[in-house]
């Protein structure tokens, strides 16, 4: 785990005594590490890695060791344009990845990346995302997934913000912990690996030290408490998508859970089940799986450590994976699609390739009738996001947006990954949050 530069030299030293007492770790062994593969090259070929997308794929892949320079260069070089050339429209979140992705390591002969700037440029879009919360009831710009991100990248980097407030504002029942009255595993577990960071550069000397500590000790340890209490049975932790940053979130704070609440391997064995299932399609799913089945966290994040290159142990192909589609199964597949704005229901009935995705059905419909069933839609790192509906856009300040349903029952994928079926009955509806 990466030690801060921040710390005193006695901090460093009793720090690096004690590794296991903050990190309990299980990881894929290199045996099976063939399992690992399909995330790998759902990473390096799919035609989401792009643009702000490719640093999720970036640090991921720097932190297990696994690209060669060439490939290391093609993501660094995509990830450096979007930042330079379009950081006014980066979101905070979205900078602070890329810092982290961009500084994960040094490489031998690197280009100078301006670290000092970018940080400067997150710290002043993370006071945005402050002071927008003070003027609208409590709610950032973005969410407190990249808030986290913001702190993380922040306290990694020695960029400035005020401990006293990250320790007030991370408070564990804040209501944008919450989606929908449901605890939000993976802003849990983010918020952890931020707070981890921060612990881990207090020192304790003055008296505020000492009460910001002692709150963020609280904090970790609720809300290591509410991950572990949306454990499935089979291990998972919260849904397949939010168990690789979880498992991140538990291997540094062990000292706050007893380890009997969480079987590692049980969950190891249900994630590479999923893998083989291609339950990880898009390149940010695979990215954010992939650090914790190697026994890394973001916290080892060291823009002064020498980076490890591979494959070595992994078979990376180079050619986008060829879906195959059951020769008996029909070429055409009939879905049914609403949009449901309070009380105001609009449906119809469209017909898509057998394969098609969410986003299909829906621009199916949107040809049928442009009036009733018009949206914009935008990439983010989980590829293509629903904006509007009937020029109806989500917004952050009201908490709303829109929602993904099959047969009423709300979706843990996105528009642009979600597999579509004969019979469905899919629906976007606006909703608060």
């Amino acid at each position: 785990m990466r030690q801060s530069h921040q710390l005193p030299l006695l901090g460093l030293l009793l720090f690096s005594l004690i590794p296991r007492q903050l990190c309990e770790i299980c990881e894929v062994s290199k045996n099976n590490y063939a399992d690992l593969n399909p995330l790998i090259n759902t990473m390096i070929n799919s035609k989401y890695t792009k643009g702000i997308q490719a640093a999720n794929v970036l640090l991921s892949l720097r932190l297990g060791g696994i690209l060669n320079q060439c490939q290391e260069q093609q993501l660094i070089q995509q990830v450096k344009l979007t930042v330079y050339y379009k950081d006014s429209t980066l979101t905070s979140g979205q900078l602070a990845l890329a810092i982290l992705a961009l500084g994960a390591c040094k490489m031998p002969d690197e280009t100078s990346i301006r670290y000092p700037k970018l940080v400067k440029k997150l710290r002043n879009k993370f006071k945005a995302e402050i002071k927008n919360m003070g003027k609208h009831n409590g709610n950032p710009l973005t969410n407190y997934y990249q808030l986290s991100l913001d702190v993380l990248a922040l306290c990694l980097f020695r960029g400035k913000f005020s401990i006293t407030k990250v320790a007030k504002i991370f408070e564990p029942e804040n209501k944008n912990f919450y989606f929908k009255g449901q605890f939000s595993v993976d802003t849990g577990a983010m918020a952890v690996l931020a707070l981890t960071c921060v612990k881990n550069i207090t020192n304790g000397k003055k008296k505020t030290d000492m009460e910001n500590l002692n709150n963020i000790n609280n904090h970790i340890k609720s809300l290591i408490e509410k991950i572990l209490s949306q454990k499935k049975e089979n291990g998972l932790l919260g849904n397949i998508y939010s168990t690789g940053e979880a498992m991140q979130a538990l291997f540094v704070s062990s000292d706050y859970y007893n380890e009997s609440k969480w079987d590692c391997q049980q969950t190891l064995d249900t994630v590479i089940m999923e893998i083989h299932k291609g339950a990880f399609r898009m390149p940010t799913a695979a990215a954010q799986i992939l650090p914790a089945l190697m026994g890394k966290t973001y916290l080892n994040v060291n823009k002064d450590s020498p980076c490890v290159y591979g494959p070595g142990d992994f078979n990376i192909s180079t050619v986008e994976p060829i879906t195959v589609t059951p020769p008996l199964s029909p070429s055409q597949i009939q879905v049914n699609y609403s949009v449901v704005i309070i009380k105001e229901t609009h449906s119809t009935t469209v017909s898509v390739a057998n394969g098609s995705v969410f986003l299909d059905v829906m621009e199916a419909a949107q040809k049928k009738n442009a009036t009733l069933f018009s949206f914009t839609v935008e990439e983010r790192s989980w590829g293509p996001y629903i904006t509007s509906v009937q020029g109806l856009t989500a917004n952050n300040n009201n908490r709303t947006f829109w929602e993904l349903l099959n047969n009423g029952q709300p979706l843990d994928q996105g528009v642009g990954s979600y597999i579509v079926h004969e019979g469905d009955n899919l629906e976007v509806r606006w909703s608060t949050y």
